[in-house]
């Protein structure tokens, strides 16, 4: 569990989240990003997603400047917004190993509609 990006000047996507040891009795821990960016797969209009993850830890955290890190690797990528979310969520349950993870993405509105999506992994 070797901290990489924590205290080094990165300006680049990163493929990983990174993790520490997990503090006893913390029994929830949630992130909360409103600048999460993708692109449409058929337009390719640029679409910008508030997401929510959510997860249980059992022996690690995720954290946080690897997990801003790894969201910017989407700011080109052409996916879905269900598509995104299940590999955010994907990422955590591989990397942390939690009890649980839960990602709500919502979609800023284009066109007049609003997307929500969740994703949930159980262990």
């Amino acid at each position: 569990m070797e901290l990489t990006v924590l205290g080094q000047t990165v300006r680049h996507p990163i493929e990983h989240v990174e993790v520490f040891p997990a503090p006893e009795h913390v029994t929830l821990v949630r992130f909360t990003s409103d600048e999460l960016s993708s692109v449409c797969p058929v337009t390719g209009q640029p679409d910008v997603s508030v997401v929510v993850i959510e997860y249980r830890p059992r022996k690690s955290c995720v954290e946080s400047k690897s997990l801003k890190l790894y969201l910017w690797k989407f700011r080109d990528r052409a996916v879905f917004a269900e598509a995104l979310a299940a590999e955010i969520a994907d990422e955590i349950m591989t990397t942390v190993q939690p009890e649980f993870v839960r990602v709500a993405l919502t979609q800023r509105p284009r066109g007049g509609i609003e997307v929500h999506a969740e994703v949930e992994r159980n262990r």
